[in-house]
């Protein structure tokens, strides 16, 4: 580079021939046709000097993805989490040209795979597909949390808006939830909920459902997707499951549906009613998914996640599958998804403070 430089110098008219007189102006003359024919030479050597800087440039940025990239999910295999990993990484892998793994690392209400990424090297090779949990409500459930989700992270877009559905054992022989309100009143603690983890909103809509209803239930936490075969072995009598997790399930009959937790029913269930449509109004409560890097991964590495999660999302075939399970895909800018965080943070905390649940 020093010898492009000294070479873009040397090509360039100097200042000779400013004398005064005659001479002054014979040598002005010659200089000038001189420097005529090296401003040419001038103009050609700094343009080889550009070109050269810009490949420079260009070699120490290479290409992104050039291996294969860790997608890592915080729950454990079969949740919701680790469904929309897995199909939404498929496709990711044919546009990148580069195998998308899944990487499972459940524990701590997903706060061991989030710190795990925290932790990991800003290069884009290391990414987090999380949920509500970890995100939104940890911040406020846990008093010593190891990380900040928005100092230590980097939102890069939100994949899928999901209601959790309120689903029973077939052998309850509930068919309504004010049938199981009714006998959840007539047993104290009789009925477990399980959860994915303590403070996902599985738990939090438990526990807001039965303030709510004036009734007490046992909360029984799992490690994500075990609540789940527990409830389908009928060692739990209920749960608030999301629905791409629980859809093959109700369609085979091994579940029931009660009730949807957001504010309007799900297209996916259109015959399933809300919680706030079976007498509890103020009950509305869903959860969301989105992919995080570590917080120094580069802008241009964001925005290439970013738009090709975007058009994955676009697909019909993946439209179509994320609706026929229950998830409705979203989308959008990385400073849209930041700042729905940020009210999202926000909501959930009140939640939190209003139930008077914290954890060391």
């Amino acid at each position: 580079m020093d010898s492009v430089w000294q070479a873009a110098r040397e090509g360039c008219p100097d200042e000779a021939g400013r004398g005064k007189g005659v001479a002054g102006q014979t040598a002005r003359r010659e200089h000038e046709g001189r420097g005529a024919r090296r401003r040419g030479g001038c103009l050609g050597a700094f343009g080889v000097l550009a070109l050269a800087m810009a490949t420079g440039a260009s070699a120490a940025q290479p290409a992104w993805p050039q291996k294969p990239v860790s997608v890592v999910v915080a729950f454990s295999a079969g949740g919701t989490t680790d469904i929309l990993a897995r199909e939404i990484g498929a496709s990711l892998t044919q546009r990148w040209g580069q195998s998308v793994v899944v990487e499972n690392k459940p524990g701590a209400s997903g706060n061991i795979g989030t710190q795990a990424v925290v932790n990991a090297a800003p290069d884009g090779y290391t990414l987090l597909i999380n949920s509500i949990g970890p995100i939104a409500v940890n911040p406020a459930l846990y008093r010593k949390l190891p990380f900040d989700p928005q100092k230590d992270l980097k939102p890069v877009v939100l994949v899928a808006d999901v209601p959790n559905v309120l689903v029973v054992h077939p052998s309850s022989n509930v068919k309504t939830l004010a049938e199981l309100v009714q006998r959840m009143k007539a047993k104290p603690n009789g009925y477990n909920c399980a959860s994915t983890g303590v403070g996902t909103a599985a738990h939090l809509s438990c526990a807001t459902f039965a303030q709510q209803a004036g009734v007490e239930v046992t909360h029984i936490p799992y490690k994500g997707a075990d609540a789940l075969n527990d409830l389908l072995g009928g060692r739990v009598q209920f749960m608030f499951a999301t629905i791409p997790s629980v859809m093959g399930h109700l369609r085979s009959g091994a579940l029931v549906p009660l009730a949807v937790s957001t504010q309007r029913r799900s297209p996916s269930l259109p015959n399933v009613p809300t919680v706030a449509e079976s007498g509890y109004p103020k009950f509305a409560l869903g959860s969301w998914f989105g992919y995080f890097v570590p917080k120094r991964t580069p802008d241009e590495i964001v925005a290439r996640i970013n738009a090709d999660v975007n058009a994955v999302l676009a697909e019909p075939v993946i439209k179509q599958k994320l609706q026929s399970e229950g998830a409705e895909a979203v989308g959008g800018t990385p400073q849209q998804f930041a700042d729905y965080v940020r009210s999202e943070t926000d909501k959930w905390g009140k939640v939190v403070e209003q139930l008077g649940v914290a954890l060391d």
